[in-house]
């Protein structure tokens, strides 16, 4: 039984479209998209840069700059959270989705990260912006996440400052962080372009797991489709603002209809040419 058969949303897309007002143009991101995502899955949105990817994760968090104009339906339905439209939602609600029911692990770890604070306190008041525990409690849930990140010797890592880490530990705790609050849905940007063949390879069976062992849904924004035939359940293929092919993984890449996913195959590196 299909994903689509077995159960309901729990994020559904409707005609979303945004636009940016800079210096006297408007220049449309996002040309009127829909798209649903379901419990346990992992969807990949993919296009090359500018097609719109990243508008999206920002807009289903509501994180969209004060001069963007913005339409459409975004609805949450988890088993922690029901929102009719995202897009309409108030602050305190906006506070209660992010990192709590919908998290999002970022490109660039370094980014994130406060180079002031160890990666141990960065977990911890993310817990505690959501939990009304004690410092302590929260340091045991922060270990906790740092285990299911697999972050090794996470005791000892707790107190470490992210200059002191590589970039796959410090992916890891961005992961980590992300999963803190045991949220529904993760938003992964990008998440392994920063990152060699192997700490990647890694990174993509953490986020199978966490899949299949929590029952989290993850929407990953790529341009990679190696990373895509890795860990997705379907794709969406997302151009100029548009979207323009949706299946299975198997039905994308063994039978593209569109002429742009066609060529996103084709520019893929093959064994022949590399040696």
């Amino acid at each position: 039984m299909s994903l689509r058969a077995s159960n309901s949303p729990v994020l559904s897309i409707e005609n979303l479209k945004v636009s940016f007002h800079i210096e006297n143009q408007i220049i449309q991101a996002l040309k009127g998209i829909s798209f649903k995502l379901y419990k346990k899955e992992i969807l990949a949105l993919v296009g090359e840069s500018g097609s719109g990817k990243s508008v999206t994760c920002f807009s289903i968090l509501k994180l969209l700059p004060k001069y963007a104009s913005f339409s459409g339906k975004i609805t949450l339905n988890t088993q922690r959270a029901s929102i009719e439209n995202i897009l309409s939602a108030d602050e305190n609600t906006l506070r209660h989705i992010r990192g709590n029911i919908v998290s999002m692990v970022f490109q660039e770890p370094s980014a994130v990260l406060n180079p002031l604070l160890t990666v141990g306190e960065q977990i911890v008041e993310a817990i505690l912006a959501h939990q009304n525990i004690s410092r302590e409690e929260a340091k045991d849930k922060a270990l906790e996440a740092m285990k299911n990140a697999r972050i090794p010797e996470p005791e000892r890592r707790f107190y470490q400052y992210p200059h002191e880490l590589s970039g796959g530990l410090k992916q890891r705790v961005v992961i980590a962080i992300a999963i803190a609050n045991k949220p529904d849905i993760i938003l992964a940007d990008e998440p392994t372009t920063a990152l060699d063949v192997t700490v990647s390879a890694q990174i993509l069976k953490l986020f199978k797991d966490l899949k299949e062992n929590f029952g989290i849904s993850l929407l990953l924004i790529t341009h990679d489709l190696g990373v895509v035939a890795e860990i997705a359940d379907r794709v969406v293929v997302i151009y100029k603002g548009e979207i323009v092919e949706e299946g299975d993984v198997f039905e994308i890449f063994d039978n593209p209809k569109h002429p742009y996913t066609k060529k996103l195959l084709e520019s893929r590196p093959k064994i022949s040419d590399i040696v």
